[in-house]
């Protein structure tokens, strides 16, 4: 009896080998799936710069509309959370535009406000990408309204 319970205690383990070859099997599976999900965080990556970007062009329009005119290049999008300094227009803002401060980019970096915009858009509201440079191809492209060339 005593030899048959030192096989069954034995039994409930499992060896060195067998861990091993779990640990492979899970190796392989994450090289195969890893890619194909990172590649989808930048996809999505890109798809939030470009809602940010909608969102953030509403809120400009938003202040056109009540203020009179666009922000300017200097102003920027802080004004959509701040009033402006110019008094005419400090009584016709209404905001803050935004519920929040004015996000960043899925990147890391500020959106960009320019004028003018491309086709005829009165201004340019764009992030600059993963690699936070103008231009770029892919994930590197530049996101949003972009400028007049």
């Amino acid at each position: 009896m005593p030899a048959f319970a030192a096989r069954h205690a034995r039994a409930r383990g499992f060896t060195l080998l067998e861990m091993l070859v779990v640990l492979v099997i899970i190796g392989l599976i994450a090289s195969l799936v890893g890619p194909r999900l990172f590649s989808r965080v930048d996809t999505s990556k890109v798809q939030v710069a470009d809602t940010q970007a909608r969102m953030l062009r509403g809120a400009v329009e938003t202040f056109h509309l009540e203020v009179g005119r666009l922000p300017t290049v200097q102003e920027g999008l802080a004004v959509l959370t701040t009033p402006p300094a110019d008094e005419r227009a400090r009584s016709r803002w209404r905001g803050p535009y935004l519920d929040e401060a004015v996000p960043a980019d899925p990147w890391g970096n500020p959106y960009v406000y320019d004028m003018p915009g491309r086709d005829g858009m009165p201004f340019a509201l764009y992030s600059h990408g993963a690699d936070g440079k103008p231009g770029g191809e892919g994930n590197d492209a530049d996101v949003g309204f972009l400028p007049a060339n």
